[in-house]
């Protein structure tokens, strides 16, 4: 599993962070992502209840987490000054909640502190992320949707509903715990944003990575994206609750952080252009993240042609690829903003400002590609955020998933005010 942080700063690094595991199979998972926080310089606890205790060993998670790991046994001590789920519940700064089964998730709505992690989860006042995992069956039951949809209504909670797979059951169907990357990157983001879903009832169209134009089988004319920023744009409005359709060419990130989305898989611009004309009435905004090919050739092959055949048909010529980020704009329904994107070499402003005007859309990311870390592929990314007024806004050296947090407030501040 991958430890590498999104970008300069890490925003978990020197974070006070409280792992809790409570009773299902999934928590045999935890061990990755504590030891990857520790990596990632976050300072971690881990409490676990009985039933996670049997499943995985306290031993080895104090080991990852260069902390002691704490059990019920370990509540009340004559020899403590306070109480320790008050004192853990104090420290943590962040809480991670993985696996919720549905015995922790009745126990946490109803208000029962019969335990050491249930204590935990009444007393604190950090942001929890709770990520919920148990048998299909169990997670369709009456009970356990009407705990889960309580819980929607907490306060300062980022609930992370399971995703579809094959169960340790082995039943094919929802019950399965987020992987351990995508858990990351939503604490990550809990650490960045907040447990705030100000996009909840909106629903976002988001274009990410390349497309490929073929001259015949072998070869195509595409470009170096790997689409980390537009599916780091993606998950970030999904979190803060947005229903989010992602269009993407071939992608470069964890498949971990494709769940939750609703995904197609496109791969030349033609193919892009027919999603987009499909998908965009249902859209409330718009961003075009995709790195589209600008040229294709006027005469691709069905087969792999030979050196000279494959001069002769590259100088037969090139067409340009249809402007799709115009085509949105002139389309688009009112009120519906669009957020484009711009990646330059050299002098990135000016040439920035050139396309804003010329495309008229809403708003205008631009970002350079000749920056060491920062661009395509990088981890980070910086540039200028141009908008409706005069100012524009700079966006500084930081993660991709803290610039797309940036790009999502902006966007959901024009939807809100129907500027789009």
């Amino acid at each position: 599993m991958k430890t590498e942080p999104l970008g300069p700063p890490d925003p978990l690094a020197g974070r006070r962070i409280l792992v809790g595991i409570s009773g299902s199979i999934a928590a045999v998972k935890l061990p990755l992502v504590v030891s990857a926080l520790a990596k990632r310089g976050a300072e971690v606890r881990c409490v676990l209840t009985p039933s996670a205790a049997q499943l995985v060993s306290p031993v080895a998670l104090a080991s990852l987490s260069r902390q002691r790991s704490y059990l019920d046994a370990d509540q009340w001590s004559h020899t403590a000054a306070r109480p320790l789920h008050v004192e853990l519940a104090e420290w943590a700064e962040l809480v991670l909640l993985a696996p919720l089964s549905a015995t922790s998730l009745g126990r946490w709505v109803h208000g029962l502190g019969d335990s050491l992690l249930a204590s935990i989860l009444l007393a604190t006042e950090a942001p929890v992320l709770a990520a919920a995992a148990m048998n299909t069956a169990m997670w369709s039951s009456p009970g356990v949707l009407a705990n889960w949809q309580r819980l929607q209504g907490f306060e300062r909670v980022l609930p992370l509903g399971p995703a579809e797979g094959l169960l340790a059951c082995d039943r094919q169907g929802t019950g399965r715990m987020a992987e351990p990357d995508l858990l990351l990157l939503a604490l990550e983001s809990l650490a960045l944003w907040g447990w705030r879903r100000d996009w909840q009832g909106r629903r976002l169209l988001v274009t990410a990575g390349p497309t490929r134009e073929w001259m015949d089988p072998a070869r195509c004319i595409t470009n170096p994206s790997t689409g980390r920023m537009g599916v780091a744009l993606a998950q970030a409005a999904r979190l803060r609750g947005a229903a989010v359709q992602l269009l993407h060419g071939p992608l470069q990130v964890d498949p971990a952080w494709l769940e939750g989305l609703s995904c197609q898989r496109i791969d030349t611009g033609a193919e892009l252009q027919q999603q987009l004309r499909l998908h965009q009435p249902a859209a409330d905004a718009i961003a075009m993240a995709a790195a589209v090919a600008d040229h294709r050739p006027l005469a691709p092959q069905a087969h792999k042609q030979g050196k000279q055949a494959l001069t002769a048909q590259l100088a037969e010529g090139w067409e340009a690829v249809p402007d799709l980020l115009q085509e949105l704009v002139q389309r688009r329904p009112p009120g519906q903003p669009i957020l484009g994107f711009a990646a330059h070499s050299g002098d990135v402003l000016p040439q920035a400002q050139a396309k804003f005007a010329r495309k008229g859309c809403d708003l205008l990311f631009a970002n350079p590609i000749d920056q060491p870390g920062s661009g395509f592929g990088a981890a980070a990314n910086q540039g200028w955020l141009l908008g409706p007024g005069p100012a524009v806004e700079t966006v500084p050296t930081q993660g991709k998933l803290a610039v797309a947090h940036q790009l999502l407030t902006a966007l959901g501040a024009l939807l809100s005010s129907g500027q789009g």
